[in-house]
């Protein structure tokens, strides 16, 4: 395995400032990269902001100021809110940056002299909000965008293109012989089903905007600015020095690409195929992860209910919040943020079982032998205690490379469970009580082995937590204390505890003024029925319904709704579909993935629950339950119904 390790959240757009989206990945990426230097690996952690665009220039307008004032006071909050939460990042990137430029430059004029990138006119519909183009029948009501609904503009400019067309059976060779290259699975096969799709060749200019990066000098075209996705993925080489002095591109290839879900298709099509042009190796794994919700509903300035991380860190802790965000979800779902459920974490699995382990030891140790605590018949007389805990530990740091960090706190707190239920099993106070004083301690001796090792695995999440922990229990977080207590299986060496105030006080009520939820429209009155000859229709009127066979994607509970799932549906055009639908009671989620359905494809799209869904499926309810509508044979994507 290479000893080095390179962490990189995406570098974040300087249009709003810093969400609970933002935290997020942010918290990850930084727990990882703690990990990785727990294990003695040598680490590269990069984050850092994208500052260019027509959406940036916009927006500085807007304000009154230039865009670059406008980048360096938004950067500014980003590096200032991660600098706050402690985040252990190496380098802070910015887009403005003058060595990244040159990289840029570098990386374009090379794909250009190898003849990837050439020069045409453009035509098509553009989104300034997401800096994207989408094809006609694509569009909502015409000129809407599919991802974020607001108007496109028709755009028509010279532009320089990548050929990206040439580099999709290489990229679909990747998919197929590296099983982790995009995690999880189901957002690997949403990205598999749009490349065999076929990839059209991509603008990478633009001349109607001039904040970017200009063209290199020598290719003297100096109306061209490059496309803002190429100039922001390359910061995870220019980080490195590519196109100065490439002093960390030994770093290269990067370990781990953190993204959200809704710039997967960026990273793991177009970036990996900019690789490739410039012979660079491709990345080990690029992870995308879900959105964030607050009590259910859909986060917006409009009903004042976004989540402001800081807000939440200052009031609960932020070691807290790192464990919840972590804890809460399963990576690449949607969660969901509340207060009640943040204190539950709180005050159950961190104070009651967590927290509370350390004082049971404290209290135990001061009692029977003045606070020393000793490892000297620990593994004489509890091996089956051991065996088990050795048990889950050897699959639990799979999980974790794996980015599943929820199951991996999940199998860290069965440790804990172990421990708790070994004091209660057998008795230490009856021991001493009967003069078994060795047997008594050796209890001790045992819950405080395993409080170690688990301290130890949970520091890349709650790292000054551990760090008390482990500072209580006669030791350090480092690399020889996890070769010494994980890899090796060794116990502590004998100590005298030190006593340390509760670290999880309970909480008992919300300390962020929660807003109102926002309102609902009425509930309009049933129309009266219509006759049987007012309900029929012509042929003509039948045709204009637009069915298609579509092939489910993915498929999630959508948080707080008992009948709802959101689903990503293929259905022949170049992204998926997202479709929510009533189907939760008759239908596991991991049940629908990889199927077939029929799908109402010309259904005006709308909101549910603050989703965007873009169809209907077709189903068949009676007494017995409700069953979807399939193709009798697999058919594809898209195929036409009727």
């Amino acid at each position: 395995m290479n000893n080095k390790a390179y962490v990189t959240t995406p570098i974040y757009y300087v249009n709003d400032v810093p969400h609970i989206g933002h935290a997020y990945t942010t918290i990850i990426a930084d727990t990882m990269a703690r990990y990785y230097r727990l294990k003695g690996r040598e680490t590269y952690f990069l984050t850092g902001t994208d500052e260019h665009g027509q959406k940036i220039e916009e927006a500085a307008k807007s304000r009154n100021r230039n865009p670059q004032e406008y980048a360096d006071e938004i950067s500014g909050k980003f590096k200032a809110l991660w600098d706050d939460f402690d985040i252990s990042y190496d380098k802070f990137i910015r887009t403005t940056d003058a060595d990244h430029k040159l990289g840029v430059q570098k990386a374009f004029k090379t794909m250009f002299d190898k003849g990837d990138i050439y020069k045409g006119d453009y035509e098509g519909h553009y989104c300034v909000s997401c800096e994207t183009f989408f094809t006609e029948t694509q569009l909502i009501d015409g000129d809407g965008c599919p991802d974020c609904g607001k108007p496109t503009n028709l755009v028509k400019e010279e532009s320089y293109f990548f050929k990206l067309s040439s580099y999709q059976e290489q990229l679909l060779k990747w998919y197929h012989d590296d099983e982790q290259c995009v995690l999880p699975k189901g957002k690997k096969n949403e990205v598999i089903s749009f490349v065999k799709q076929g990839l059209r060749d991509l603008s990478i200019t633009r001349t109607s905007f001039d904040w970017g990066v200009k063209l290199p000098e020598e290719m003297g075209d100096p109306k061209h600015v490059m496309y803002v996705w190429l100039d922001a993925l390359l910061n995870y080489v220019t980080a490195l020095g590519y196109g100065k002095d490439e002093e960390n591109m030994d770093f290269w290839p990067a370990t781990m690409h953190l993204v959200g879900k809704d710039i997967l298709r960026f990273h793991a099509i177009y970036w990996p195929a900019f690789l490739m042009s410039l012979g660079l190796p491709l990345p080990t794994h690029i992870a995308a992860h879900g959105w964030w919700t607050r009590n259910g509903e859909k986060m917006s300035k409009s009903k004042g209910n976004v989540v402001n991380p800081k807000e939440v860190a200052d009031a609960y802790g932020l070691e807290n919040f790192r464990y919840f965000m972590l804890r809460e979800v399963p990576f690449g779902q949607d969660g969901d943020f509340s207060q009640k459920a943040l204190i539950d974490r709180i005050n159950s699995d961190l104070g009651n079982e967590f927290g509370n382990l350390l004082n049971r030891i404290i209290g135990m140790s001061g009692k029977y032998s003045q606070s020393a605590v000793t490892s000297k018949d620990v593994k004489a007389l509890h091996v089956k205690e051991l065996s088990d805990v050795e048990e889950i530990l050897d699959g639990v740091e799979k999980k974790l490379n794996e980015l599943q960090t929820n199951r991996y706190l999940e199998d860290l707190w069965k440790v804990l469970t172990i421990a708790n239920g070994a004091i209660t099993a057998h008795e230490p106070w009856v021991k001493i009580k009967n003069g078994d004083t060795d047997g008594a301690l050796a209890v001790v001796g045992l819950v405080a082995n395993i409080l170690a090792r688990v301290t130890v695995l949970v520091s890349p999440v709650m790292p000054k937590t551990s760090s008390k922990i482990a500072a209580a229990l006669g030791f350090e977080i480092n690399t020889e204390s996890y070769t010494k207590l994980i890899q090796n299986r060794e116990l502590l060496n004998d100590f005298v505890i030190e006593k340390i105030p509760p670290l999880f006080p309970r909480i008992e009520e919300e300390a962020i003024e929660t807003p109102e939820p926002s309102t609902k429209p009425e509930v309009k009155k049933k129309k009266e029925t219509k006759t049987k000859e007012e309900s029929i229709i012509t042929i003509d009127q039948f045709f204009e319904t637009s069915l298609k066979i579509g092939t489910i994607l993915e498929a999630e509970e959508v948080p707080k709704s008992d009948r709802l799932l959101k689903l990503k549906v293929d259905v022949g055009e170049e992204n998926p579909r997202q479709v929510i639908a009533g189907i939760k009671e008759y239908y596991a989620p991991a049940d629908l993935i990889n199927t077939q359905v029929c799908i109402v494809a010309n259904l005006k799209p709308a909101k549910i629950m603050g989703m965007l869904s873009q169809g209907m499926l077709l189903a068949a309810k009676d007494k017995d339950g409700l069953a979807l509508m399939r193709p009798e044979t697999p058919k594809k994507s898209g195929s036409s119904v009727g």
